[in-house]
């Protein structure tokens, strides 16, 4: 692959049509028609089909009641089933209104997702110096991208799904204000660029990478492996840390955006250090929201040597 860094094509073809894809185009025609429905509607419509998830997706709620037993190893087996169900609700709440970030007003989204601590990421526009924002997988993470790319010039990074169509109309959405969707594959070369020119972009560091440059550091009640690579690419690119919160209020309909404040420079470094520091600010926004957070993911999938395998 070119080392010249490459984000995904927004531009609709007509490859889109193919009848492979026509399954897909039901599916977002769904998508499109929950996202214009009113929240008050929707989201009693998502919880019922909540119920249908929970005994759909066997598979991913093992993974889910793994990592939680292994993050939170007070809580009882009643206390995970509770909060697995909250956490298919959210998924299932947040996934039907997501189309709404495609179809809606700008006006739409700063009503739906109120923004708090952006003094934060002001003073660092004042000192010309853009922003890595710190957030894990968490279900409401589209909103947060396109609600701060509201208020500063916004990038993002994402793995390309296998079914095209979907892959287009992901990436359409998280684009939509503009901000390019750079392929994984362009690395961390392309983030560097794109923090010269003054962009922002999410950095999400608890995904599970592999035992190779990665450190293992405490995480919850457990520990992970963790890639310290932000505080040399803020370092290079002078660019300042913030983890951000985002959760959805139920009773409210509306999302709660919280940047937080900056993470200070020199307590990442060094790698073990920075391990600590990106765990501890993962945390810090998991346990904002614990029930809004993607824990069918296997994040804890790399284990340090002779410790057993947490997934069957």
């Amino acid at each position: 692959m070119s080392r010249q860094a490459k984000y995904f094509d927004r531009r609709f073809t007509l490859s889109l049509l193919h009848p492979r894809y026509w399954f897909t185009w039901l599916a977002i025609l769904l998508l499109l028609a929950f996202g214009a429905m009113p929240a008050g509607l929707r989201d009693p419509l998502a919880r019922l089909l909540a119920r249908l998830v929970m005994k759909l997706a066997t598979k991913p709620l093992a993974v889910a009641r793994a990592n939680l037993r292994a993050c939170f190893p007070d809580k009882s087996e009643a206390e995970i089933e509770a909060l697995v169900k909250d956490n298919v609700d959210n998924f299932v709440i947040i996934l039907l209104a997501q189309a709404e970030l495609l179809l809606r007003s700008p006006a739409h989204i700063r009503r739906r997702v109120k923004l708090m601590g952006f003094e934060h990421v002001e003073r660092a526009k004042a000192a010309g110096q853009p922003v890595i924002f710190i957030m894990p997988h968490v279900w409401g993470i589209d909103y947060a991208g396109l609600r701060l790319n509201l208020e500063l010039p916004m990038v993002t990074m994402a793995k390309a799904h296998r079914n095209g169509l979907f892959n287009w109309f992901s990436n359409r959405l998280r684009s939509s204000l503009g901000g390019n969707v750079y392929m994984r594959e362009a690395g961390i070369r392309a983030l560097l660029s794109e923090l010269k020119q003054h962009n922002s972009f999410f950095y999400l560091p608890d995904e599970d990478l592999g035992p190779e440059q990665s450190v293992f550091s405490p995480f919850l009640g457990t520990v992970k492996a963790t890639l310290p690579v932000v505080g040399r690419l803020a370092q290079a690119g002078n660019a300042q840390v913030m983890p951000v919160k985002i959760g959805y209020d139920q009773a409210a309909r509306r999302f709660e955006l919280t940047v937080m404040p900056a993470i200070a420079p020199e307590t990442m470094k060094g790698k073990d250090n920075e391990a600590l520091t990106l765990n501890r600010a993962v945390e810090q926004v998991i346990l904002a929201y614990p029930e809004q957070y993607m824990w069918f993911l296997k994040v804890l999938k790399t284990r340090p040597p002779g410790e057993a395998q947490i997934y069957d």
